[in-house]
């Protein structure tokens, strides 16, 4: 029997497209949600500061390694299958990873929780562009599809807080069980099954070579950031390690291996025609260097909010409000610019004004008002990343092919989750490095509780200059790369996933 989609409108689409939003949000916010979480899970599990980023990058680097593989898998194998099994499976995870018992433990739930949601984001989207075949109605889902992705985060924010202050950090891990299921037995009777016709033959050496030598990148990084003997030492292993340099050379190793494979595989899971375009190997940098920016500074102030600031999960996922309110305010004015002016005059201001924001974060101490020092970063950072990720998302896919339009699609995701993966885990070494330098450089100069705040801070300043360092980049990518007109603009953009 033929699994190609009838050509009668789907009866059940709008339900369809409740349930497709309803794992999409649990995506998105599942970020989120865990940056809330993350000082009690450390606390709790006896994570070190050098560790806890792979609370983060465990899941990001699955998901991002994994997700182009995840679109062929939900082409070939089926839609709403594989939609279905990725559920079940998050839900697993997701469960596994709230009754951890040991830091371990939870970076293995996380990581399956960025497998399973590699089949399940590409596999919602495309069930979105199968299900809509008119215009109109289109438009309309991924409306709700784009405003669920901008949204999420905040929800994600608010719902970490209240469920890590009156519950536990577990749950917010655990809330996902129930939506996953719910959604997964819904599925089975709202969705309609859809499959890709013609070759259906995976690049798993790809796969493999490419998500081996992001973890194995991550790993150097953070072992970087280890103390030679904990607990009674000050000095970490550093960048000229035995170690440090082993997982850097073989990361080196494999990705260049990757490379090196897609050019000549029949099948490649990244065609490299797609990423060596000007403006679309452009978007994708970008896009690298956002999420290595952007990821990291979630991270430490989430720690300098409630570490420093002595803030509650709810009040510090509060704080975070305006710059996701920021984005989706500034999304809906940028989207009327981008016809009138082009990409290039609107991402090369949202990026010096992101850059700037970041900056002034570096000004922050115990003692700062949220007001003066914390919340006008946000907003500068919040209405640059708007102007940023429409028009980056739409030269994304300029002058590329129908048969190459979701790979460009998932490549511009992908490269987000990498650069956050990278970028935690760089910085997070950076922040650990300046930290245990204070501490050394400051030993009896005053109370052991004051030189442990100033450390902190001193760790605090240096990523979020070297976060700002990242979004510079962006900038000079943007200005030198990105060249094209408001009439080389395609009228679908890329739609994000995560």
């Amino acid at each position: 029997m033929s699994t190609a989609p009838s050509t009668a409108p789907d009866p059940k689409r709008w339900l369809a497209l409740g349930v497709i939003a309803v794992a999409q949000l649990m995506i998105v916010l599942d970020a989120s949600i865990v940056n809330i979480a993350l000082p009690s899970a450390q606390k709790d599990l006896g994570i070190s500061d050098a560790d806890r980023q792979w609370v983060v990058t465990a899941y990001t680097l699955a998901f991002g390694g994994l997700l182009l593989l995840g679109g062929r898998i939900a082409d070939f194998v089926g839609r709403k299958r594989v939609f279905v099994i990725g559920l079940i499976g998050f839900a697993a995870a997701s469960a596994l990873g709230g009754l951890a018992s040991t830091a371990v433990l939870l970076y293995a739930a996380r990581g399956l929780q960025g497998v399973f949601a590699a089949l399940l984001a590409p596999a919602a989207l495309s069930l979105i562009s199968v299900t809509f075949t008119e215009g109109k109605e289109r438009a309309t889902a991924f409306g709700v599809f784009g405003a669920i992705s901008g949204g999420g985060a905040a929800i994600g924010l608010l719902l970490g807080g209240v469920l890590t202050e009156y519950a536990s950090w577990r749950w917010c891990l655990g809330v996902n069980v129930p939506i996953a299921l719910v959604a997964a037995w819904a599925a089975t009777r709202v969705v309609r099954e859809s499959k890709a016709e013609g070759n259906t033959k995976y690049d798993i050496p790809g796969a493999v070579l490419v998500t081996l030598g992001l973890v194995s990148l991550v790993y150097g990084f953070t072992e970087a950031a280890k103390e030679k003997d904990p607990g009674q030492s000050t000095e970490v292993l550093g960048w000229t390690a035995p170690t440090t340099l082993s997982f850097l050379g073989a990361a080196v190793v494999l990705l260049v291996a990757f490379v090196l494979w897609e050019r000549r595989s029949a099948h490649p899971l990244l065609p490299l025609r797609v990423a060596l375009d000007r403006n679309r190997g452009g978007s994708y940098l970008v896009f690298l260097f956002i999420g290595a920016g952007l990821f990291a500074m979630f991270l430490f102030l989430t720690f300098y909010f409630q570490a420093t600031l002595g803030y509650s999960p709810l009040r510090s996922g509060f704080a975070f409000l305006p710059f996701s309110l920021g984005i989706i305010g500034g999304a809906g004015v940028i989207s009327q610019l981008l016809p009138r002016f082009g990409p290039k005059p609107i991402m090369v201001p949202g990026l010096v004004s992101a850059s700037i924001g970041m900056l002034l974060l570096t000004q922050i101490t115990a003692d700062t008002s949220y007001w003066t020092h914390v919340l006008p970063p946000l907003l500068l950072m919040s209405i640059g990343m708007a102007a940023v990720f429409i028009p980056a998302s739409s030269t994304a896919l300029v002058g590329v092919g129908s048969h190459d339009a979701g790979v460009a699609s998932a490549l511009l995701n992908t490269s987000q989750q990498v650069g956050g993966s990278l970028g935690t885990a760089l910085l997070n070494t950076l922040y650990a490095g300046a930290v245990t330098s204070y501490l050394a450089d400051n030993v009896g100069s005053g109370s052991q509780r004051q030189v442990a705040s100033d450390a902190l801070l001193s760790g605090y300043h240096t990523a979020f200059f070297w976060g700002a360092m990242m979004l510079v980049l962006a900038l000079i990518t943007a200005v030198t790369l990105i060249n094209a007109k408001k009439d080389d603009i395609p009228a679908e953009g890329a739609v994000g996933v995560a």
